[in-house]
């Protein structure tokens, strides 16, 4: 699987007990289609896992950049390295 483009979020509001995760990576599958890899859940937790199939590479970023977008609206912040946020 390729991490090179992967997205990691963390949503923390520690007054609502709430810590998640998000995360998305693209990788060829056996027959040349572009997963979109989706890994969500509390952070610390196994996630659930969604493997949504594209045609080409343009479609397969499309819905990566609008699923990213709509996290980010929802409260969703980029994390970098070991779960430190940033800015």
């Amino acid at each position: 699987m390729q991490t090179e483009d992967a997205i990691h979020l963390h949503r923390i509001d520690p007054a609502r007990n709430m810590a998640r995760f998000y995360r998305m990576s693209s990788t060829l599958s056996l027959f040349g289609d572009i997963c979109l890899v989706r890994e969500w859940g509390r952070i610390g937790r196994p996630g659930r896992i969604r493997i949504d199939l594209y045609e080409t590479g343009e479609e397969a970023l499309a819905a990566r950049e609008a699923l990213s977008r709509v996290k980010r609206q929802r409260g969703y912040r980029d994390v970098c390295g070991m779960g430190r946020r940033l800015r």
